[in-house]
């Protein structure tokens, strides 16, 4: 007779959530970086209903840090995108440096994220 329990500690099914979120977000980072390649705002949207339900399971966790951090990301960016959409009218060069700064700080923090996370560490952890 086999006794062997298995055991899960019960953040691990929110880091898996974490990373399929981070995942995400990523292919949609990603590709807003590289000319030519759009994923779905779909995509985001996923993550961010993710991240939104699971953020009170993480509260009071090394891991709750991450649900905001996740946030605070797309929200900041989609308040940058929309206030910098006029350049496009105007002038395309400026919207299109405009969109590929707030796309690299976008790219930076997903991936800064990632690691932290890796690491079992919340983001602002230093």
């Amino acid at each position: 007779m086999n006794d062997d329990i298995v055991t899960i500690e019960p953040h691990q099914g929110l880091k898996a959530w974490g990373w399929v979120s981070y995942l995400l977000h990523l292919v949609v980072a990603v590709s807003a970086v590289l000319p030519g390649a759009q994923a779905s705002v779909g995509l985001l949207i996923i993550a961010l209903v993710i991240d939104l339900v699971k953020r009170g399971d993480a509260s009071n966790t090394w891991q709750a840090s991450h649900y905001s951090w996740r946030i605070r990301t797309v929200i900041w960016a989609g308040i940058w995108y929309v206030l910098t959409s006029p350049l496009w009218f105007l002038f395309i060069i400026p919207g299109y440096i405009a969109w590929t700064l707030i796309s690299i700080w976008f790219l930076y923090r997903i991936i800064k994220g990632m690691f932290r996370m890796n690491s079992n560490r919340s983001v602002d952890a230093a």
